[in-house]
């Protein structure tokens, strides 16, 4: 019989409530001794029942093995499980029913690391990965599903010898002569790329800044461009994985450019993916920068500077 025809039947099923955190603050951004604020929102079409609501606040480092290193050594499996930094649980609601409708029920969590522990900046890396999360849940009878809401909020940490550190100019100078890893040398163009750093020790929140110039090239240049290079170590006191990724390559010249020419290096960091330079037992989060001339022919000549990035 067809639905809707006399004598037949409907069944409607009631929509699952929709379920949401907001924060106070809109970049979402805290600091540690700072009280994390907001609302866990509920929206139903009718009364909700539940068996309570739970708010989590957790924070971990994971770390990962890249496909070269998987096997190489054993102790490296007990040493990269994840580094929980925070765990803490508080119940807002609980067990009974909400309104139908839009209801907000506020919270407050303090951000302190857990016991001895501290807490490092958040980082997306390849690796290396720093994430603090909010978890909402809200249990449900056994007929219906229960509901979880997850918010990433991001942690920034100053760090103190930070401040006393200071601006250093790095010269440089790159030509044949001083290049590495170069088997013939004779097949290098002859060229002098002299330049500036206008420091190493960056400030994560201020472009990195400096300034080359072409002195000479027998060859003719095709690109000039700044590479930001992640470091990431995973290991333990058996051994260690290193690996070097790219984070971004920002082109400051194009084509054969004029000898003599000064051109600007300038490059803002990008947030999430770098952070203050990190050194721990377990792992190492370190930055570089790579000068990239690459000439017409799609040679390629690079110069490497270690950089140590701060938060001050």
């Amino acid at each position: 019989m067809p639905l809707g025809a006399p004598g037949g039947s409907r069944s409607f099923k009631m929509a699952s409530p929709g379920l949401d955190i907001r924060l106070k603050k809109v970049n979402k951004v805290y600091k540690e001794g700072e009280t994390i604020t907001g609302f866990v929102v509920v929206n139903s079409r009718g009364e909700c029942h539940h068996q309570g609501i739970t708010l989590n606040m957790e924070g971990s480092v994971s770390l990962q093995l890249s496909a070269k290193s998987v096997g190489l050594f054993e102790a490296f499996y007990n040493s990269l499980k994840p580094i929980q930094l925070l765990n803490y649980a508080i119940d807002i609601v609980k067990p009974g029913k909400l309104p139908s409708g839009k209801t907000e029920i506020p919270f407050e969590v303090p951000l302190k690391a857990k016991g001895n522990k501290v807490l490092y900046e958040t980082y997306h890396g390849v690796f290396v990965n720093i994430q603090y999360l909010l978890k909402v849940d809200m249990k449900r009878s056994l007929l219906n599903k229960d509901l979880l809401k997850q918010c990433e909020f991001i942690v920034e940490c100053k760090d103190k010898e930070a401040e006393n550190a200071k601006a250093k100019v790095i010269p440089f100078s790159i030509t044949p002569d001083t290049l590495q890893n170069v088997k013939e040398k004779t097949n290098v163009p002859k060229f002098k790329i002299k330049g500036k750093l206008d420091t190493a020790c960056c400030c994560i929140s201020r472009p990195f800044s400096g300034e080359l110039v072409v002195e000479s090239c027998e060859a003719p240049l095709k690109s000039i461009e700044l590479q930001l290079v992640r470091v990431e170590t995973c290991g333990c006191a058996e051994g260690y994985a290193k690996d070097a990724t790219e984070i971004q390559n920002i082109q400051i010249a194009d084509g054969d450019v004029c000898r003599g020419l000064e051109i600007p290096i300038h490059m803002v960091f990008p947030r999430l993916f770098t952070c203050p330079t990190l050194l721990t037992n377990n792992f190492k989060v370190e930055f570089e920068i790579n000068i990239v001339i690459v000439f017409h022919d799609n040679h390629i000549v690079t110069e490497n500077f270690p950089i140590k990035l701060t938060r001050f």
